[in-house]
């Protein structure tokens, strides 16, 4: 028996056996690191798909959003007031090109109604920023008057406060 176990072929079976055992090792390590990184990758790609549904309800729930403020607008300009509202901006946009260029008047006007026109509808399909110039008439212009007086007043004051000084006392 001590003979066998020491023959040379034995010492060949030994080292196979050696060689076997670490690559029977390599190999179970593998196949755990193997379904180990397919676990990840079903993970990530769960998650992922989870994150892409969620963006697509945002998507729609955006685009939805958006047609139901368009719808909104639409009907604003429609009913009365916000069309005369419409018709006083185009108005106004088309007066204030006429202040630039104005040697013929018909031409230049319908074609400056028409340019008014078509920048109001970019603005209100949204393919341009919206810029109002009746309101900068209204809103801007109030101010603007109030401070040129206040400054008018402060102006005067002082001259005739100096012209009069007995009046500006007494009064």
């Amino acid at each position: 028996m001590k003979d066998i176990l020491t023959h040379p072929a034995a010492f060949g079976f030994y080292a196979g056996m050696i060689f076997f055992g670490i690559a029977s090792y390599h190999l179970i390590c593998l196949k755990l690191e193997h379904n180990r990184y397919k676990r990840m990758l079903s993970d990530k790609l769960e998650i992922e798909a989870n994150t892409m549904s969620k963006m697509k309800q945002e998507l729609e729930a955006v685009k939805k959003e958006s047609e139901n403020l368009r719808i909104r607008v639409q009907s604003a300009t429609d009913n009365g007031d916000g069309k005369l509202v419409r018709d006083l901006e185009i108005f106004a946009r088309a007066e204030k090109k006429m202040m630039v260029a104005a040697p013929g008047f018909a031409g230049p006007w319908e074609q400056a109604k028409q340019a008014a026109y078509q920048e109001l509808n970019d603005e209100e399909s949204g393919k341009a920023q919206p810029k109002r110039f009746f309101q900068r008439f209204f809103g801007g212009a109030v101010q603007a008057t109030n401070s040129n007086q206040q400054q008018e007043q402060v102006k005067s004051l002082p001259s005739s406060a100096e012209h009069k000084p007995d009046e500006a006392h007494a009064e």
